[in-house]
């Protein structure tokens, strides 16, 4: 693509209570992360924002002094199959950690669901960080995050391998030969690796993108290198502008060592938008969200965010340093780096911290907003975003009806969807090898 067609792409992060962890209490707020129609209502609203993507997260344990979508949640593979059938352009996401599943399930899944939505699949690939997931899947311990990308990486080619092992047109379905496929064209995989022994070929034809849309998030050197490897869209987690543009050029810069070009895969840093029609009352609004916060599971809410135990320490005292070894996740670094050169305490992290789980607050008018978007995406820090309304349906609203269009009057983003997959959104090719 061209640096005069580039255009942003624009996913939308859903959780059903809202962002921000006290979303949920806004005025008109949904207040359920578990009624279908309530999502279903959010994917209606992000194709009408003509969005690339709908993301579902996921997670495996449930503590409750977490977020609140995050007590409870759809599995997230089977919310957007019901998706699917209220949509007809919009992609989506979904994850599945590689710790806790088979790959030969996950390529099952994902190719299904690519045939269902017509080619809208896309399967975000996580190790998961939350110790305790162990005990939910017969484990005594979490396996070392190295391991883990170890585990990755091996079990990410064994499911490509998997969506590869059938050509197109293998499917003949001849009524007056009577024959059903062509068998030279569907092979096993016969992979035999350090964790995985899987024969293959899955029992489904090629799906409609050849390879559903892959996504991944880990920030750590191992997770970059997992996404420069395979990913197709990233999502990042950044505060600041410069150091956005640092983390850009560094994962784009780790492309070329296999073989691939920087258009072929999309970052997109998380931004929570609260808007409003003038600055003052976007303030007002962020202010009115940040009155409904407490203290009361202000710990559990950080150390989970931050990736290490940080109970014991006082509110009001400065954030601990993380342990040795776990300053390498993404958000232990962000986070920790946020509240060292702002001298923030524990407390102020906290407000940040229940506000976006991390991410970026971008608070203003939808011209500002789009101003500081257009710089971001010009300036080299992002191809586009993620965005994580504070509340649904309202927060989400206001930036398909207000944003949306400042974005398309500029020429940043698309008036219509031009494609009808996935990958014809983030301008991919289908994968035919």
């Amino acid at each position: 693509m061209s640096a005069v067609k580039r255009q942003m792409h624009l996913g939308v992060f859903v959780l059903g209570t809202g962002n921000h962890s006290a979303g949920w209490r806004y005025d008109g707020a949904a207040t359920s992360n578990n009624q279908l129609p309530v999502i279903q209502e959010i994917a209606r609203i992000a194709e009408r924002g003509k969005f690339d993507l709908l993301f579902v997260s996921d997670g495996l344990v449930m503590n409750p002094g977490d977020h609140p979508s995050f007590l409870c949640r759809f599995e997230p593979t089977t919310l957007i199959s019901a998706l699917s059938a209220v949509t007809t352009r919009i992609g989506l996401g979904a994850t599945v950690s590689a710790s806790y599943s088979e790959p030969y399930n996950v390529a099952r899944i994902f190719a299904s669901i690519d045939h269902i939505s017509n080619g809208r699949a896309a399967w975000n690939v996580v190790t998961s960080a939350q110790n305790a997931a162990a005990l939910n899947f017969s484990r005594a311990e979490h396996w070392e995050h190295e391991y883990r990308y170890e585990v990755a990486n091996e079990f990410v080619d064994v499911v490509k391998g998997l969506w590869s092992c059938w050509d197109d047109g293998a499917i003949v379905a001849d009524k007056t030969t009577g024959r059903f496929i062509d068998a030279a064209k569907v092979r096993p995989l016969d992979h035999k690796g350090r964790f995985f022994q899987v024969k293959g070929p899955i029992n489904m034809a090629r799906s409609p993108q050849g390879h559903p849309v892959i996504i991944q998030a880990g920030g750590s050197p191992s997770g970059l290198e997992l996404a420069a490897r395979t990913a197709d869209v990233v999502f990042t987690v950044v505060q600041e502008l410069e150091s956005a543009k640092a983390a850009y050029a560094d994962l784009k810069g780790r492309l070329g060592k296999y073989g691939r070009t920087p258009d072929q895969v999309a970052i997109l840093p998380g931004m929570m938008p609260i808007i409003g029609d003038t600055g003052a009352e976007a303030k007002a609004k962020l202010a009115r969200l940040q009155s409904f916060l407490t203290p009361e599971n202000a710990l559990t809410l950080v150390s989970s965010r931050i990736g290490y135990d940080v109970s014991g320490h006082p509110l009001d005292g400065p954030v601990p340093a993380p342990p040795l070894g776990q300053g390498t996740r993404t958000f232990s670094r962000v986070l920790y780096e946020t509240a060292r050169r702002e001298n923030m305490t524990l407390r102020e992290l906290y407000n940040l911290t229940a506000a976006a789980r991390g991410h970026w607050v971008l608070c203003g008018t939808a011209k500002h907003i789009a101003d500081t978007l257009e710089e971001w995406f010009v300036e080299g820090a992002a191809d586009g975003f993620n965005v994580l309304p504070p509340y649904f349906p309202g927060a989400f609203d206001d930036f398909v009806d207000l944003v949306v269009p400042e974005l398309q009057r500029r020429g940043l983003f698309r008036r219509d969807y031009e494609g009808t997959t996935l990958r014809d959104h983030f301008g991919l090719p289908r994968v035919s090898d």
